[in-house]
């Protein structure tokens, strides 16, 4: 998984410069920003929301579901609604490590996911892109199965 996330960086880094807004940054206020949209987004799937969840992805969103990459916002909301047509979640995550970059415009988000019963079933990693200052929205999205 490290060489998957060196390779997102790296991808997402070439994707142009950061933005003026992030000049000075305080990365551990964006760590909470990031942790806190995270929360917000993970909510979409409790108060089953899917209007909220596609609000959270950026256009250029991947998401990866297992060999298959979704590409856009338009492909992963289309994907993802089945997740939201019962009336109970199927599963839930919460972000257990966040880390921005220097330059503020980029950030990882990664923790457990759970099934409907609680229990941990898999690792989430999401790479989120400041569009605007305090807008975060996510561009890159995989998860791993957990093994104890």
């Amino acid at each position: 998984m490290n060489r998957f996330l060196a390779v997102l960086l790296i991808l997402t880094a070439l994707a142009g410069p950061a933005p003026t807004w992030s000049a000075n940054t305080d990365t551990d206020q964006l760590k909470r920003q990031v942790a806190d949209v995270e929360r917000a987004f993970a909510a979409t799937m409790k108060d089953r929301d899917h209007a909220a969840f596609a609000s959270f992805l950026s256009d250029e969103a991947v998401f990866f579901n297992g060999s298959t990459e979704l590409r856009g916002r338009e492909a992963v909301a289309a994907h993802w609604k089945e997740y939201y047509t019962e009336a109970v979640a199927p599963f839930s995550w919460e972000p257990e490590l966040v880390s921005v970059l220097d330059s503020g415009n980029l950030a990882l988000s990664t923790g457990p996911v759970r099934n409907a019963q609680g229990q941990r079933t898999a690792t989430y990693m999401s790479i989120w892109r400041q569009e605007a200052p305090g807008v975060w929205r996510i561009i890159f999205d995989k998860g791993a199965r957990y093994c104890e």
